[in-house]
Protein backbone atom coordinates (compact mmCIF):
# COMPACT_ATOMS: atom_id res chain seq x y z
CA UNK A 1 0.00 0.00 0.00
CA UNK A 2 1.18 3.51 -0.76
CA UNK A 3 2.67 5.45 2.12
CA UNK A 4 0.57 8.23 3.68
CA UNK A 5 -2.42 7.41 1.47
CA UNK A 6 -4.78 7.72 4.43
CA UNK A 7 -3.49 11.20 5.27
CA UNK A 8 -3.78 12.28 1.66
CA UNK A 9 -7.43 11.17 1.56
CA UNK A 10 -8.14 12.96 4.85
CA UNK A 11 -6.50 16.12 3.51
CA UNK A 12 -8.64 16.03 0.38
CA UNK A 13 -11.79 15.46 2.44
CA UNK A 14 -10.88 18.37 4.74
CA UNK A 15 -10.32 20.70 1.76
CA UNK A 16 -13.70 19.70 0.31
CA UNK A 17 -15.51 20.34 3.61
CA UNK A 18 -13.86 23.74 4.10
CA UNK A 19 -14.57 24.69 0.48
CA UNK A 20 -18.25 23.70 0.60
CA UNK A 21 -18.68 25.50 3.92
CA UNK A 22 -17.13 28.59 2.35
CA UNK A 23 -19.59 29.07 -0.50
CA UNK A 24 -22.77 27.26 0.59
CA UNK A 25 -25.46 28.49 0.21
CA UNK A 26 -24.09 30.34 -2.85
CA UNK A 27 -26.93 32.89 -3.00
CA UNK A 28 -25.77 34.19 0.40
CA UNK A 29 -22.01 33.69 0.17
CA UNK A 30 -21.21 34.66 -3.44
CA UNK A 31 -21.30 38.35 -4.33
CA UNK A 32 -22.72 39.11 -7.74
CA UNK A 33 -21.55 41.89 -10.02
CA UNK A 34 -23.58 44.41 -11.97
CA UNK A 35 -24.16 42.15 -14.96
CA UNK A 36 -25.56 39.36 -12.76
CA UNK A 37 -27.29 41.24 -9.94
CA UNK A 38 -28.56 44.28 -11.81
CA UNK A 39 -27.90 47.89 -10.87
CA UNK A 40 -26.65 51.10 -12.41
CA UNK A 41 -23.90 51.74 -14.96
CA UNK A 42 -22.82 55.38 -15.25
CA UNK A 43 -20.15 57.21 -17.22
CA UNK A 44 -19.46 60.77 -16.04
CA UNK A 45 -17.25 63.49 -17.47
CA UNK A 46 -15.33 65.79 -15.16
CA UNK A 47 -15.58 69.38 -16.40
CA UNK A 48 -11.90 70.04 -15.87
CA UNK A 49 -12.20 73.59 -17.19
CA UNK A 50 -14.18 74.37 -14.02
CA UNK A 51 -11.15 73.44 -11.93
CA UNK A 52 -8.88 75.63 -14.07
CA UNK A 53 -11.34 78.51 -13.81
CA UNK A 54 -11.64 78.06 -10.04
CA UNK A 55 -7.85 78.13 -9.64
CA UNK A 56 -7.67 81.34 -11.71
CA UNK A 57 -10.41 83.02 -9.68
CA UNK A 58 -8.92 81.88 -6.37
CA UNK A 59 -5.45 83.18 -7.25
CA UNK A 60 -6.81 86.52 -8.48
CA UNK A 61 -8.86 86.96 -5.30
CA UNK A 62 -5.90 86.16 -3.09
CA UNK A 63 -3.83 88.72 -4.94
CA UNK A 64 -6.65 91.28 -4.59
CA UNK A 65 -6.80 90.72 -0.83
CA UNK A 66 -3.03 90.96 -0.51
CA UNK A 67 -3.04 94.28 -2.41
CA UNK A 68 -5.79 95.64 -0.16
CA UNK A 69 -3.96 94.60 3.01
CA UNK A 70 -0.76 96.32 1.82
CA UNK A 71 -2.64 99.52 0.94
CA UNK A 72 -2.22 99.32 -2.84
CA UNK A 73 -5.50 101.07 -3.59
CA UNK A 74 -6.85 101.97 -6.99
CA UNK A 75 -6.05 98.67 -8.67
CA UNK A 76 -8.72 96.56 -10.35
CA UNK A 77 -8.59 92.81 -10.87
CA UNK A 78 -10.68 91.23 -13.62
CA UNK A 79 -10.87 87.54 -14.50
CA UNK A 80 -10.95 86.30 -18.09
CA UNK A 81 -11.78 82.62 -17.58
CA UNK A 82 -10.60 80.01 -17.66
CA UNK A 83 -6.85 80.74 -17.51
CA UNK A 84 -6.26 84.49 -17.41
CA UNK A 85 -6.78 87.46 -15.09
CA UNK A 86 -5.66 91.08 -15.40
CA UNK A 87 -4.60 93.71 -12.89
CA UNK A 88 -4.91 97.35 -13.98
CA UNK A 89 -4.10 100.69 -12.38
CA UNK A 90 -0.92 99.76 -10.51
CA UNK A 91 0.77 103.07 -9.49
CA UNK A 92 4.31 103.36 -10.80
CA UNK A 93 5.67 104.24 -7.34
CA UNK A 94 4.20 101.00 -5.98
CA UNK A 95 5.21 98.80 -8.90
CA UNK A 96 8.04 97.05 -7.00
CA UNK A 97 5.77 96.20 -4.09
CA UNK A 98 3.11 94.90 -6.50
CA UNK A 99 5.62 92.65 -8.26
CA UNK A 100 6.74 91.23 -4.92
CA UNK A 101 3.15 90.45 -3.91
CA UNK A 102 2.41 88.99 -7.35
CA UNK A 103 5.43 86.72 -7.06
CA UNK A 104 4.22 85.50 -3.66
CA UNK A 105 0.66 84.81 -4.78
CA UNK A 106 0.81 83.80 -8.43
CA UNK A 107 4.31 83.05 -9.70
CA UNK A 108 4.10 79.29 -9.16
CA UNK A 109 1.25 78.69 -11.59
CA UNK A 110 0.95 81.88 -13.65
CA UNK A 111 3.15 83.68 -16.14
CA UNK A 112 3.11 87.48 -15.79
CA UNK A 113 3.23 89.94 -18.69
CA UNK A 114 3.35 93.70 -18.19
CA UNK A 115 1.50 96.26 -20.31
CA UNK A 116 1.13 99.99 -20.48
CA UNK A 117 -0.42 102.11 -17.76
CA UNK A 118 0.34 99.78 -14.87
CA UNK A 119 -1.46 96.81 -16.44
CA UNK A 120 -0.41 93.22 -15.88
CA UNK A 121 -1.77 90.02 -17.42
CA UNK A 122 -1.45 86.69 -15.62
CA UNK A 123 -1.86 83.51 -17.68
CA UNK A 124 -1.73 80.01 -16.25
CA UNK A 125 1.26 78.03 -17.39
CA UNK A 126 0.32 75.21 -19.80
CA UNK A 127 2.00 72.57 -17.62
CA UNK A 128 0.13 73.85 -14.57
CA UNK A 129 -3.18 73.77 -16.47
CA UNK A 130 -2.56 70.12 -17.35
CA UNK A 131 -1.67 69.42 -13.71
CA UNK A 132 -4.87 71.10 -12.46
CA UNK A 133 -7.01 69.11 -14.89
CA UNK A 134 -5.38 65.80 -13.95
CA UNK A 135 -5.65 66.61 -10.26
CA UNK A 136 -9.35 67.44 -10.70
CA UNK A 137 -10.01 64.01 -12.23
CA UNK A 138 -8.06 62.21 -9.50
CA UNK A 139 -9.82 64.13 -6.73
CA UNK A 140 -13.23 63.56 -8.34
CA UNK A 141 -12.45 59.85 -8.59
CA UNK A 142 -11.51 59.64 -4.91
CA UNK A 143 -14.51 61.71 -3.81
CA UNK A 144 -16.99 59.62 -5.81
CA UNK A 145 -15.42 56.43 -4.46
CA UNK A 146 -15.83 57.64 -0.87
CA UNK A 147 -19.45 58.60 -1.49
CA UNK A 148 -20.28 55.30 -3.16
CA UNK A 149 -18.66 53.37 -0.31
CA UNK A 150 -20.72 55.36 2.22
CA UNK A 151 -23.84 54.44 0.27
CA UNK A 152 -23.27 50.85 1.34
CA UNK A 153 -23.06 49.40 -2.18
CA UNK A 154 -21.42 45.96 -2.20
CA UNK A 155 -18.32 45.90 -4.40
CA UNK A 156 -18.88 49.01 -6.54
CA UNK A 157 -16.60 49.85 -9.44
CA UNK A 158 -15.25 53.42 -9.69
CA UNK A 159 -12.48 53.82 -12.25
CA UNK A 160 -11.06 56.22 -14.82
CA UNK A 161 -12.60 55.63 -18.22
CA UNK A 162 -12.02 56.57 -21.84
CA UNK A 163 -8.96 57.73 -23.75
CA UNK A 164 -9.37 61.45 -22.99
CA UNK A 165 -8.64 60.88 -19.30
CA UNK A 166 -11.54 63.03 -18.04
CA UNK A 167 -14.26 60.36 -17.72
CA UNK A 168 -15.15 58.19 -14.73
CA UNK A 169 -16.95 54.84 -14.82
CA UNK A 170 -19.28 54.05 -11.91
CA UNK A 171 -21.03 50.70 -11.53
CA UNK A 172 -23.36 50.16 -8.57
CA UNK A 173 -24.59 46.54 -8.26
CA UNK A 174 -27.95 46.11 -6.57
CA UNK A 175 -28.82 49.83 -6.40
CA UNK A 176 -32.56 50.47 -6.76
CA UNK A 177 -32.88 54.19 -5.92
CA UNK A 178 -31.08 55.43 -9.03
CA UNK A 179 -31.99 59.12 -8.70
CA UNK A 180 -30.68 59.34 -5.13
CA UNK A 181 -27.41 57.65 -6.11
CA UNK A 182 -26.96 60.01 -9.06
CA UNK A 183 -27.66 63.10 -6.94
CA UNK A 184 -25.18 62.05 -4.25
CA UNK A 185 -22.48 61.28 -6.82
CA UNK A 186 -22.96 64.47 -8.79
CA UNK A 187 -23.56 67.01 -6.00
CA UNK A 188 -20.61 69.33 -5.45
CA UNK A 189 -21.16 69.55 -1.65
CA UNK A 190 -18.95 72.61 -1.15
CA UNK A 191 -19.37 73.98 2.37
CA UNK A 192 -18.40 77.60 3.10
CA UNK A 193 -18.69 79.70 6.26
CA UNK A 194 -18.88 83.43 5.48
CA UNK A 195 -19.89 86.63 7.21
CA UNK A 196 -23.09 88.02 5.68
CA UNK A 197 -22.25 91.59 4.70
CA UNK A 198 -25.82 92.50 3.71
CA UNK A 199 -29.16 90.76 3.43
CA UNK A 200 -31.43 88.99 3.33
CA UNK A 201 -33.15 91.00 0.63
CA UNK A 202 -36.15 90.08 -1.53
CA UNK A 203 -34.30 90.90 -4.74
CA UNK A 204 -30.77 91.43 -6.01
CA UNK A 205 -31.62 95.02 -7.01
CA UNK A 206 -32.71 96.00 -3.51
CA UNK A 207 -29.65 94.32 -2.02
CA UNK A 208 -27.25 96.28 -4.25
CA UNK A 209 -29.10 99.59 -4.26
CA UNK A 210 -26.56 101.15 -1.90
CA UNK A 211 -23.60 100.15 -4.10
CA UNK A 212 -24.91 101.31 -7.43
CA UNK A 213 -26.39 98.03 -8.57
CA UNK A 214 -23.07 96.16 -8.62
CA UNK A 215 -21.38 94.10 -5.90
CA UNK A 216 -18.37 95.82 -4.30
CA UNK A 217 -14.99 94.50 -5.38
CA UNK A 218 -14.26 91.14 -3.75
CA UNK A 219 -17.96 90.55 -2.96
CA UNK A 220 -20.64 88.41 -4.59
CA UNK A 221 -24.39 87.87 -4.36
CA UNK A 222 -25.73 84.42 -3.54
CA UNK A 223 -29.22 83.14 -2.95
CA UNK A 224 -30.87 81.19 -0.18
CA UNK A 225 -34.27 80.27 1.17
CA UNK A 226 -36.28 82.92 3.01
CA UNK A 227 -35.11 82.49 6.60
CA UNK A 228 -37.23 85.25 8.12
CA UNK A 229 -39.42 84.67 11.16
CA UNK A 230 -42.68 85.21 9.25
CA UNK A 231 -42.13 81.89 7.51
CA UNK A 232 -42.95 83.30 4.06
CA UNK A 233 -41.56 81.34 1.16
CA UNK A 234 -39.47 82.56 -1.74
CA UNK A 235 -35.82 83.33 -2.37
CA UNK A 236 -33.62 85.74 -0.44
CA UNK A 237 -30.40 87.38 -1.59
CA UNK A 238 -27.22 87.83 0.43
CA UNK A 239 -24.00 89.78 -0.06
CA UNK A 240 -20.86 87.89 1.02
CA UNK A 241 -17.15 87.87 0.25
CA UNK A 242 -16.01 85.73 -2.66
CA UNK A 243 -13.34 83.89 -0.66
CA UNK A 244 -14.52 81.90 2.36
CA UNK A 245 -12.31 81.94 5.50
CA UNK A 246 -13.48 78.41 6.38
CA UNK A 247 -14.53 75.75 3.83
CA UNK A 248 -15.38 72.08 3.65
CA UNK A 249 -11.67 71.32 3.30
CA UNK A 250 -11.41 72.21 7.00
CA UNK A 251 -14.02 69.59 7.98
CA UNK A 252 -13.06 66.67 10.19
CA UNK A 253 -16.49 65.03 10.36
CA UNK A 254 -20.16 65.58 9.50
CA UNK A 255 -23.04 63.64 10.99
CA UNK A 256 -26.85 63.82 11.12
CA UNK A 257 -28.52 65.14 14.27
CA UNK A 258 -31.13 67.57 15.58
CA UNK A 259 -31.12 71.35 16.03
CA UNK A 260 -32.35 73.24 19.09
CA UNK A 261 -35.93 72.94 17.81
CA UNK A 262 -35.76 69.17 17.43
CA UNK A 263 -35.59 69.34 13.62
CA UNK A 264 -33.11 67.38 11.44
CA UNK A 265 -29.76 69.14 11.04
CA UNK A 266 -26.19 68.36 10.02
CA UNK A 267 -23.62 68.67 12.81
CA UNK A 268 -20.02 69.18 11.76
CA UNK A 269 -16.64 69.42 13.46
CA UNK A 270 -13.46 71.02 12.14
CA UNK A 271 -9.83 70.04 11.97
CA UNK A 272 -7.29 71.75 14.23
CA UNK A 273 -6.33 74.22 11.49
CA UNK A 274 -9.98 74.78 10.60
CA UNK A 275 -10.88 75.35 14.25
CA UNK A 276 -8.17 78.01 14.51
CA UNK A 277 -9.53 79.82 11.45
CA UNK A 278 -13.13 79.49 12.67
CA UNK A 279 -12.22 80.82 16.12
CA UNK A 280 -10.50 83.82 14.53
CA UNK A 281 -13.48 84.46 12.25
CA UNK A 282 -16.06 84.34 15.06
CA UNK A 283 -14.01 86.29 17.63
CA UNK A 284 -13.50 89.17 15.17
CA UNK A 285 -17.18 89.32 14.16
CA UNK A 286 -19.18 89.23 17.42
CA UNK A 287 -22.84 90.24 16.87
CA UNK A 288 -22.52 89.83 13.10
CA UNK A 289 -24.47 87.26 11.02
CA UNK A 290 -22.62 84.12 9.95
CA UNK A 291 -23.89 82.32 6.87
CA UNK A 292 -23.57 78.58 6.37
CA UNK A 293 -23.38 78.09 2.60
CA UNK A 294 -23.66 74.76 0.81
CA UNK A 295 -23.11 74.59 -2.94
CA UNK A 296 -23.27 78.39 -3.25
CA UNK A 297 -26.65 78.61 -1.50
CA UNK A 298 -27.25 79.96 1.99
CA UNK A 299 -28.69 77.23 4.20
CA UNK A 300 -28.79 79.07 7.52
CA UNK A 301 -27.75 82.40 9.08
CA UNK A 302 -27.01 82.85 12.78
CA UNK A 303 -25.74 85.80 14.80
CA UNK A 304 -22.35 85.20 16.38
CA UNK A 305 -22.77 85.56 20.15
CA UNK A 306 -19.30 84.48 21.21
CA UNK A 307 -16.14 82.85 19.94
CA UNK A 308 -16.75 79.39 18.41
CA UNK A 309 -13.90 76.93 18.09
CA UNK A 310 -14.44 73.65 16.28
CA UNK A 311 -18.12 72.72 15.92
CA UNK A 312 -21.25 73.97 14.19
CA UNK A 313 -24.43 72.85 12.49
CA UNK A 314 -26.32 73.29 9.23
CA UNK A 315 -30.00 73.75 9.96
CA UNK A 316 -32.88 74.26 7.56
CA UNK A 317 -36.05 72.72 6.27
CA UNK A 318 -34.44 69.30 5.78
CA UNK A 319 -35.94 65.83 5.82
CA UNK A 320 -34.09 63.06 7.71
CA UNK A 321 -33.01 61.55 4.36
CA UNK A 322 -31.63 64.90 3.15
CA UNK A 323 -29.64 65.28 6.37
CA UNK A 324 -28.21 61.77 5.90
CA UNK A 325 -27.24 62.52 2.31
CA UNK A 326 -25.71 65.93 3.11
CA UNK A 327 -23.66 64.41 5.93
CA UNK A 328 -22.43 61.72 3.56
CA UNK A 329 -21.45 64.24 0.87
CA UNK A 330 -19.68 66.56 3.33
CA UNK A 331 -17.70 63.68 4.84
CA UNK A 332 -16.55 62.56 1.41
CA UNK A 333 -15.38 66.06 0.46
CA UNK A 334 -16.36 68.52 -2.24
CA UNK A 335 -15.96 67.72 -5.91
CA UNK A 336 -13.27 69.87 -7.57
CA UNK A 337 -15.38 70.39 -10.69
CA UNK A 338 -18.89 69.73 -11.94
CA UNK A 339 -19.84 66.42 -13.54
CA UNK A 340 -22.00 65.65 -16.54
CA UNK A 341 -23.52 62.26 -17.33
CA UNK A 342 -22.29 60.82 -20.62
CA UNK A 343 -23.97 57.42 -20.34
CA UNK A 344 -26.49 55.79 -18.04
CA UNK A 345 -27.75 52.20 -18.13
CA UNK A 346 -29.98 50.49 -15.64
CA UNK A 347 -29.66 46.71 -15.62
CA UNK A 348 -32.63 44.91 -14.12
CA UNK A 349 -32.27 41.88 -11.86
CA UNK A 350 -34.24 39.79 -14.38
CA UNK A 351 -31.48 40.20 -16.96
CA UNK A 352 -28.96 39.27 -14.27
CA UNK A 353 -30.90 36.09 -13.42
CA UNK A 354 -30.98 35.17 -17.11
CA UNK A 355 -27.21 35.69 -17.31
CA UNK A 356 -26.64 33.46 -14.27
CA UNK A 357 -28.88 30.76 -15.73
CA UNK A 358 -27.10 30.89 -19.07
CA UNK A 359 -23.69 30.80 -17.37
CA UNK A 360 -24.62 27.82 -15.22
CA UNK A 361 -26.03 25.96 -18.23
CA UNK A 362 -22.84 26.67 -20.18
CA UNK A 363 -20.64 25.51 -17.30
CA UNK A 364 -22.62 22.33 -16.64
CA UNK A 365 -22.90 21.58 -20.34
CA UNK A 366 -19.17 22.02 -20.82
CA UNK A 367 -18.42 19.81 -17.82
CA UNK A 368 -20.73 17.05 -19.11
CA UNK A 369 -19.19 17.09 -22.59
CA UNK A 370 -15.71 16.97 -21.10
CA UNK A 371 -16.74 14.12 -18.81
CA UNK A 372 -18.12 12.09 -21.73
CA UNK A 373 -14.96 12.66 -23.77
CA UNK A 374 -12.64 11.71 -20.90
CA UNK A 375 -14.59 8.52 -20.16
CA UNK A 376 -14.70 7.54 -23.82
CA UNK A 377 -11.03 8.24 -24.52
CA UNK A 378 -9.32 7.43 -21.21
CA UNK A 379 -11.79 4.83 -19.88
CA UNK A 380 -11.76 4.46 -16.08
CA UNK A 381 -8.88 6.89 -15.72
CA UNK A 382 -11.23 9.54 -17.01
CA UNK A 383 -13.09 9.35 -13.69
CA UNK A 384 -10.00 10.80 -12.00
CA UNK A 385 -10.07 13.76 -14.37
CA UNK A 386 -13.79 14.35 -13.78
CA UNK A 387 -13.39 14.26 -10.00
CA UNK A 388 -10.36 16.58 -10.04
CA UNK A 389 -12.08 19.09 -12.36
CA UNK A 390 -15.25 19.09 -10.23
CA UNK A 391 -13.18 19.60 -7.09
CA UNK A 392 -11.29 22.37 -8.84
CA UNK A 393 -14.57 24.26 -9.36
CA UNK A 394 -15.60 23.72 -5.72
CA UNK A 395 -12.29 25.11 -4.45
CA UNK A 396 -12.54 28.04 -6.87
CA UNK A 397 -16.01 28.91 -5.56
CA UNK A 398 -14.65 28.80 -2.01
CA UNK A 399 -11.80 31.17 -2.93
CA UNK A 400 -14.26 33.63 -4.43
CA UNK A 401 -16.40 33.51 -1.29
CA UNK A 402 -13.62 33.76 1.29
CA UNK A 403 -11.92 36.78 -0.29
CA UNK A 404 -15.23 38.50 -1.07
CA UNK A 405 -14.58 38.62 -4.83
CA UNK A 406 -17.42 39.62 -7.12
CA UNK A 407 -18.80 37.12 -9.57
CA UNK A 408 -19.37 38.63 -13.02
CA UNK A 409 -20.34 37.23 -16.39
CA UNK A 410 -16.68 37.27 -17.51
CA UNK A 411 -16.00 35.50 -14.20
CA UNK A 412 -18.30 32.70 -15.30
CA UNK A 413 -16.26 32.56 -18.51
CA UNK A 414 -13.26 32.10 -16.23
CA UNK A 415 -15.02 29.12 -14.65
CA UNK A 416 -15.49 27.51 -18.04
CA UNK A 417 -11.82 28.20 -18.85
CA UNK A 418 -10.90 26.54 -15.55
CA UNK A 419 -12.66 23.38 -16.72
CA UNK A 420 -10.54 23.45 -19.85
CA UNK A 421 -7.32 23.99 -17.88
CA UNK A 422 -8.15 21.10 -15.57
CA UNK A 423 -8.76 18.78 -18.50
CA UNK A 424 -5.59 19.96 -20.24
CA UNK A 425 -3.48 19.18 -17.17
CA UNK A 426 -5.00 15.72 -16.84
CA UNK A 427 -4.50 15.00 -20.56
CA UNK A 428 -0.79 15.84 -20.20
CA UNK A 429 -0.50 13.46 -17.24
CA UNK A 430 -2.49 10.65 -18.86
CA UNK A 431 -0.55 10.80 -22.13
CA UNK A 432 2.71 10.64 -20.22
CA UNK A 433 1.47 7.61 -18.26
CA UNK A 434 0.54 5.91 -21.55
CA UNK A 435 4.05 6.55 -22.87
CA UNK A 436 5.56 5.02 -19.73
CA UNK A 437 3.29 1.98 -20.07
CA UNK A 438 4.28 1.62 -23.74
CA UNK A 439 7.96 1.58 -22.72
CA UNK A 440 7.31 -1.56 -20.66
CA UNK A 441 6.94 -0.18 -17.13
CA UNK A 442 4.42 -1.56 -14.70
CA UNK A 443 1.24 0.32 -13.80
CA UNK A 444 2.50 1.69 -10.48
CA UNK A 445 5.83 2.79 -11.93
CA UNK A 446 4.14 4.35 -14.96
CA UNK A 447 1.74 6.38 -12.79
CA UNK A 448 4.59 7.61 -10.56
CA UNK A 449 6.79 8.54 -13.53
CA UNK A 450 3.91 10.21 -15.38
CA UNK A 451 3.06 12.56 -12.50
CA UNK A 452 6.70 13.26 -11.59
CA UNK A 453 7.80 14.17 -15.11
CA UNK A 454 4.75 16.29 -15.99
CA UNK A 455 4.73 18.24 -12.71
CA UNK A 456 7.37 20.78 -13.78
CA UNK A 457 5.59 21.35 -17.11
CA UNK A 458 2.29 22.02 -15.35
CA UNK A 459 3.97 24.28 -12.81
CA UNK A 460 5.77 26.24 -15.53
CA UNK A 461 2.64 26.86 -17.62
CA UNK A 462 0.56 27.80 -14.57
CA UNK A 463 3.13 30.28 -13.26
CA UNK A 464 3.22 32.00 -16.66
CA UNK A 465 -0.57 32.15 -16.69
CA UNK A 466 -0.63 33.51 -13.12
CA UNK A 467 1.64 36.36 -14.19
CA UNK A 468 -0.72 37.15 -17.07
CA UNK A 469 -3.71 37.09 -14.71
CA UNK A 470 -1.87 39.45 -12.34
CA UNK A 471 -1.30 41.97 -15.14
CA UNK A 472 -4.93 41.70 -16.25
CA UNK A 473 -6.08 42.44 -12.70
CA UNK A 474 -3.61 45.30 -12.19
CA UNK A 475 -4.29 47.17 -15.41
CA UNK A 476 -7.80 46.00 -16.30
CA UNK A 477 -11.10 47.44 -15.12
CA UNK A 478 -14.53 46.02 -14.45
CA UNK A 479 -15.18 42.80 -16.42
CA UNK A 480 -11.47 42.24 -17.13
CA UNK A 481 -10.68 42.19 -13.41
CA UNK A 482 -13.55 39.78 -12.78
CA UNK A 483 -12.14 37.42 -15.39
CA UNK A 484 -8.59 37.81 -14.03
CA UNK A 485 -9.73 37.02 -10.47
CA UNK A 486 -11.43 33.79 -11.52
CA UNK A 487 -8.50 32.82 -13.72
CA UNK A 488 -5.97 33.46 -10.93
CA UNK A 489 -7.64 31.29 -8.30
CA UNK A 490 -8.63 28.69 -10.88
CA UNK A 491 -4.95 28.23 -11.76
CA UNK A 492 -3.96 27.82 -8.11
CA UNK A 493 -6.67 25.25 -7.38
CA UNK A 494 -5.94 23.40 -10.62
CA UNK A 495 -2.35 22.67 -9.61
CA UNK A 496 -3.62 21.07 -6.41
CA UNK A 497 -6.40 19.03 -8.00
CA UNK A 498 -4.58 17.90 -11.16
CA UNK A 499 -1.38 16.89 -9.38
CA UNK A 500 -2.37 15.95 -5.84
CA UNK A 501 -6.02 14.84 -6.05
CA UNK A 502 -5.75 12.95 -9.32
CA UNK A 503 -2.57 11.16 -8.20
CA UNK A 504 -4.16 10.19 -4.88
CA UNK A 505 -7.13 8.66 -6.75
CA UNK A 506 -4.74 6.62 -8.91
CA UNK A 507 -2.89 5.44 -5.82
CA UNK A 508 -6.15 4.55 -4.12
CA UNK A 509 -7.24 2.40 -7.06
CA UNK A 510 -3.87 0.69 -7.39
CA UNK A 511 -3.56 0.03 -3.66
CA UNK A 512 -6.61 -2.23 -3.69
CA UNK A 513 -4.96 -4.73 -6.01
CA UNK A 514 -1.85 -6.74 -5.13
CA UNK A 515 -0.88 -7.49 -8.71
CA UNK A 516 -1.53 -4.80 -11.30
CA UNK A 517 -0.82 -5.92 -14.85
CA UNK A 518 -2.90 -3.37 -16.76
CA UNK A 519 -4.30 0.08 -16.24
CA UNK A 520 -7.62 1.27 -17.72
CA UNK A 521 -6.32 4.33 -19.54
Amino acid sequence: MYKNLRWKLLSIALVVVVAVFGFYPPEQKIRLGLDLKGGVHLVLRVQTEDAVKFETELTSERLRQALTEKGLTGTTVTVEPPMTFKVAGVPSQQDAEFRRLADDQASRRFDRASGSGGTYTFTMKPSEAVSVRESAVRQALQTIERRVNDLGVAEPIVAQHGSAGDQILVQLPGVTDVNRAKEIIRSTALLELKIVEAGPAPSEESLLSASGGKPPEGMEVITGANLSQDGAGGTSYYLVKQIAPVTGRDLRDARPGMDENGLPAVHFSLTREGATKFAKLTSENIQRPLGVILDNRVQSVATIISRIADEGQIAGNFSPQEVQDQSLMLRSGALPASLTYMEERTIGPTLGADSIRAGVIASVGGLLLVALFMLAYYKLAGINAIVSVAMNLIILMAFMSYIGAVMTLPGIAGFILTIGMGVDSNVLIFERIKEELASGKGARAAVAAGFDRVFLTILDTHVASLISAGFLFQFGTGPIRGFATTLFFGLISNVFTAVFVSRTLFELGLSRRQQVATLSI
